[in-house]
């Protein structure tokens, strides 16, 4: 059987069906309202996954085999889930596992130091997956009425930004994280430079400084003496889950653990629950339908929890870094990753739903809501079902011909029991096997971002030339 031929046969002869898909686990509910998209797809998906070994690609990852075959190394980030899950894999040596369970421990620990300091404010300096996963966890699980500092994120590299959030805070009550896997990243090492000059002016660096990198000797260069590490083979948007998070973990304290323990969940599933695989096929079958086959280039994140609203933008750098990439020409999939964009759901009905419902733009949805919101905030739980609905199927029967909308736009529901650490740890987790087993069926590497490296380049090129 030619599989290509067979699916651009599928995709000329598509017809209004849904396909219908649940999935349940004690973190989330998942329902699939996914238009032109049925059982046949999936099977002759299902044969590229058997035809590609996907299965054996899942268990190179979590073994440490060299899945990032760009940059010749494994990739690691699951590891911290794996040392604190109920049920450990301990696939890596015992070395490895000891440190990065003793890296966690040193930054729930760091807190206390810290109070005891007198210390206010925590400014963390990084960009990308330094930035994205530890502002997300604070936002999402964290009240700002109850935390213990006062958080700035500071991504650089306007000056402007530095005056207006660091400048007036007292040098004594601030706290510098300066979060870079190998502090070679610009936008860092200027806002490391501007930050050391205004501590110097009542401070010691070194007491108001630590760095969170893989790359300990460079740190000591840029003389840091006090460091927590992770491995190399961890991706700055896979870094949440080891020190990279240390901002949240000084909130979160053994929370944190919870929110690995979720991801562990997650992993476990991946490695040994077939409806739990199920779903990542599902996902990332349906996303390649849509993209390949359907047109459909784009999909928007609606989150109905004001809480989660910053997950939009880590699922964004997640996925368009990962498999934001050329095609492999050996693949049937010549499109790669969908565009990505997103927000909370009540301001988005009030903005860009109008295009969703009634425009020409062909495009993707993921829905998240609250099982708890059902009675604590009913509105918002009622907004999340209504509008999964109306993209999917439509309800044009009441509606004048001018109002009608189009009922056309795939569909994914995701429920999350309750908002809490172990909860978000398994959604995260998930969206990274989406997104492993996506790069997986296009043969692409989700571990390198060569794209990201040319703009630095072409960016200090032109600062050699015209001056810097």
């Amino acid at each position: 059987m030619n599989i290509k031929e067979e699916l651009q046969k599928k995709s000329q002869n598509t017809n209004g069906e849904i396909f219908n898909f649940s999935f349940n686990s004690k973190a989330l509910n998942y329902k699939s309202l996914l238009k032109g998209f049925n059982k046949e797809i999936f099977d002759l998906f299902d044969l590229t996954y058997q035809d590609l070994d996907i299965d054996q690609g899942i268990k190179d990852l979590f073994h440490g085999e060299e899945i990032n075959v760009t940059e010749k190394q494994s990739a690691l980030h699951h590891v911290y889930r794996d040392i604190f899950s109920e049920n450990p894999n301990n696939f890596q040596s015992e070395e490895l596992l000891q440190n990065c369970r003793n890296s966690i421990q040193d930054c729930i620990e760091l807190r206390t130091k810290l109070l005891e300091k007198g210390i206010k404010n925590i400014v963390t300096i990084g960009i990308g997956g330094s930035f994205e996963g530890p502002k997300l966890l604070i936002e999402t699980l964290t009240n700002s009425s109850s935390r213990h500092f006062n958080h700035i994120f500071l991504t650089g590299p306007d000056h402007i930004e530095f005056n207006e959030t660091v400048e007036p805070l007292v040098q004594e009550e601030t706290f510098f994280i300066v979060s870079s896997k190998s502090f070679t990243t610009d936008e860092t090492l200027q806002s490391l430079g501007l930050a050391k000059n205004w501590i110097s002016k009542n401070c010691d660096f070194n007491s108001h400084f630590i760095a969170i990198t893989s790359q300990s000797n460079k740190a000591k260069e840029l003389g840091f003496n006090k460091m927590i590490t992770f491995p190399n083979e961890i991706g700055g948007r896979y870094s949440m889950w080891s020190p990279i998070s240390l901002p949240a973990i000084l909130e979160l304290g053994q929370d944190f653990i919870e929110f690995l323990k979720g991801g562990g969940e997650a992993d476990n599933q991946l490695l040994n629950d077939k409806e739990y695989k199920d779903l990542i096929k599902t996902l990332s079958f349906s996303d390649l339908w849509y993209s390949n086959y359907m047109h459909r280039e784009t999909r928007v994140l609606l989150t109905y929890s004001w809480k989660m609203r910053y997950f939009n933008d880590y699922a964004q750098q997640l996925e368009m870094e990962s498999i934001g990439k050329q095609p492999n020409k050996n693949s049937i999939f010549q499109k790669t990753g969908q565009i990505v964009f997103g927000g909370f759901g009540s301001t988005a009905q009030h903005s860009y739903f109008q295009l969703l419902h009634q425009g020409t733009s062909s495009v993707c949805a993921d829905i998240f809501t609250i099982e708890d919101y059902r009675d604590k905030n009913r509105l918002l739980f009622a907004q999340s079902q209504a509008q999964a609905n109306l993209l999917a199927n439509g309800d044009n029967a009441d509606l004048k011909d001018y109002e009608k909308v189009n009922s056309n736009v795939p569909t994914n529901l995701f429920t999350l029991k309750t908002l809490n650490p172990f909860n978000l740890g398994y959604l995260i987790a998930t969206w990274e096997h989406r997104t492993f087993m996506t790069s997986q069926m296009l043969e692409i590497n989700p571990f390198d971002q060569y794209g990201v490296s040319a703009g630095k380049i072409f960016a200090n090129k032109y600062l050699d030339e015209h001056g810097g």
